[in-house]
């Protein structure tokens, strides 16, 4: 006998309320918005005491903060702006409304790990040092923010008559799926997802601070790279909106290569037993 999940209680049927959580005189408060300035807000403060724990100056990654939000939010509408350019193109306005979705974590990976090279290089200061210190609240940071999605009713997956389905309203539909009304909530998966890594995270941290497991500087980042990618690489094949080129979904080939360096990160530090090249030699690192 099988058991038709279909047929089980809507407990999980979510249906977002809109993107607008208020609206007062000519300010507009949107979710998105709200959410994202959250993750920052709630990241910042999260490295702060993971710093204190580490005995590093938390100042200094409030510095880095404001370093990672200059460089990772434009870097996330650039990327997703340019895989989608023939959208945009014609409506050069909406490339700077930010607020109503439409931004990639991958560009803001990527902005943010430039800007925290050259933050690492003016202060001093180990960047896997730095970087192991952000992991944990990077990962929260998306956990968060993925609801965004949620409530912009979009980077959904395909359709579905599982009791979690998200409904998603006409206008928000691809056309070759307009009839279909309950989609897989792919944003949902993701933030279960990198709420696990998270915690994955942060015990790591936690033991190697009790002595019970010692790790090589650079061992949270790579953990992070390597896992959250896997995670991404199964969602990504479930959404029906995911940045092309050509035949290729952008993020499963980013994916792909997380996890090839986030492997080959770890087998560098515990197979070779070798540091991770760094923009500062120990000898050249400031004592914070």
């Amino acid at each position: 006998m099988t058991l038709d999940l279909s047929t089980l209680p809507l407990a999980f049927q979510f249906t977002s309320p809109g993107p607008i959580l208020k609206q007062i005189g000519p300010i507009t408060i949107r979710w998105y918005g709200l959410l994202i300035a959250s993750a920052v807000l709630i990241g910042v403060s999260l490295s702060q005491y993971l710093a204190k724990r580490r005995n590093i100056n938390p100042e200094l990654l409030s510095d880095l903060s404001i370093w990672l939000v200059i460089a990772a939010i434009p870097a996330a509408r650039i990327y997703y702006v340019l895989f989608q350019w023939p959208e945009y193109a014609s409506k050069p306005e909406k490339i700077i409304a930010i607020w109503e979705g439409g931004i990639a974590i991958h560009g803001a990976i990527i902005g943010g790990i430039l800007a925290a090279l050259i933050f690492a290089k003016v202060k001093q200061i180990s960047f896997w040092q730095l970087a192991d210190l952000v992991a944990p609240s990077l990962i929260l940071g998306q956990a968060i923010g993925r609801w965004g999605n949620f409530f912009n009713s979009e980077a959904f997956g395909g359709p579905t008559n599982l009791p979690w389905k998200l409904y998603i309203p006409p206008e928000r539909r691809p056309p070759e799926l307009v009839n279909f009304e309950y989609f897989h909530p792919t944003f949902l998966y993701e933030s279960l997802w990198d709420l696990m890594v998270f915690t994955l995270l942060i015990t790591l941290f936690f033991r190697s601070l009790s002595g019970k497991l010692r790790l090589r500087v650079g061992t949270l980042f790579m953990v992070y790279l390597a896992t959250y990618s896997l995670g991404r690489l199964w969602i990504e094949g479930l959404r029906t909106d995911s940045l092309m080129l050509g035949p290729l979904r952008i993020a499963q080939v980013v994916s792909l290569t997380g996890i090839t360096l986030g492997l080959a990160g770890l087998a560098w530090l515990y197979i070779r037993k070798r540091p991770l090249p760094d923009v500062v030699s120990p000898s050249q690192e400031t004592r914070v």
